[in-house]
């Protein structure tokens, strides 16, 4: 009996390892070009962040009704003085507004006086104060950190967007105002707090000046509410603590005994704006009031940086 064998097959090969990798490169072993970044891109990418910042801000729901509800404010005043008898003299209702039936103009004036010691520093306080808090309680603030941004980076879109949004309010009342005003009254020359006239143009131009200043003067309380925004992950509090921080300026400056240091108090040369409607214009408390305000611009601004890079992000 014979038995038919197959031919033995050769054994099986292993199959081939696959090349090794090479070890990753520490941060220290790679290239610099891919960690240097060069100054315009750096501007680039600051830029951007900068857009997309403000772009996101001005999109928000409570953005725009706080800018619906500082524009009502000068509406509501014309009219009010065009459906009743306006004030007979200066000693009746706030600066400006005796003026309001002989020139509309009057109405950006007035509303800016009106809104400035509340509502504008309100609405400067809600933005300053959700700009790192509200980040941290949504839970993206870790995801804005990641490289290339840094924290660093991040603080420095921040605080000139609340600064952005501050001259966006005073110009929203301002402009309203003035339109409100040209829609309801007169417009035509105007007399300054000096007594003398100018043209309506030149008038347009002084009132532009004066949501400008007004604008710029939020810009400390800005920067103080950016820094407690970085110390709380509460957006409500950083909030509160920055209008009460305003509000707390305010009564102190309205106190005589106090005299000493209102000059050093953010509020206090809020409504310096008046020296702009005079001829020639008074600059120097315009001056002070400026510079006081870069002054607060650069501690706060400092004081904000040194908490947020040295702060445990963990949220």
């Amino acid at each position: 009996m014979s038995l038919n064998r197959s031919p033995a097959k050769p054994p099986a090969e292993p199959p081939a390892e696959p090349p090794a990798e090479p070890p990753a490169k520490s941060p220290a072993e790679r290239p610099a070009e891919s960690s240097v970044e060069s100054p315009a891109e750096a501007t680039t990418n600051r830029t951007g962040l900068l857009r997309s910042e403000l772009r996101t801000l001005f999109r928000r729901l409570r953005t725009l009704m706080m800018l619906a509800v500082l524009a009502g404010v000068p509406i509501l005043l014309a009219w009010a003085v065009k459906a009743f008898s306006g004030p007979s003299g200066p000693q009746d209702g706030p600066p400006f507004l005796y003026q309001v039936t002989s020139n509309g103009l009057f109405v950006s004036l007035t509303a800016l006086v009106v809104t400035l010691p509340l509502f504008l520093p309100l609405a400067v306080g809600v933005v300053a104060g959700d700009s790192v808090a509200g980040e941290a309680s949504q839970g993206t603030l870790r995801y804005l950190l990641v490289v290339p941004t840094g924290r660093t980076r991040l603080l420095a879109v921040k605080l000139p967007t609340v600064v952005i949004f501050g001259v966006v309010a005073a110009f929203t009342v301002a402009l309203v105002g003035m339109a409100i005003g040209a829609l309801l009254f007169e417009v035509g020359p105007v007399t300054l707090l000096s007594g003398d006239t100018i043209g309506s143009g030149a008038a347009l131009g002084r009132a532009l000046l004066v949501a400008a200043y007004v604008g710029v003067s939020l810009a400390g309380l800005g920067a103080v509410g950016v820094f407690v925004s970085t110390i709380t992950d509460v957006p409500i509090a950083a909030m509160a603590t920055t209008v009460t921080l305003a509000i707390a300026s305010e009564i102190v400056d309205a106190i005589p005994q106090l005299h000493a240091v209102h000059p050093w108090l953010l509020s206090h040369y809020w409504l310096a704006f008046g020296d702009l409607l005079r001829e020639p214009m008074y600059t120097a408390q315009i001056a002070r009031g400026l510079w006081l305000q870069l002054g607060y611009l650069v501690v706060f601004g400092a004081l904000a940086w040194a908490r947020f890079t040295t702060r445990d992000i963990l949220s």
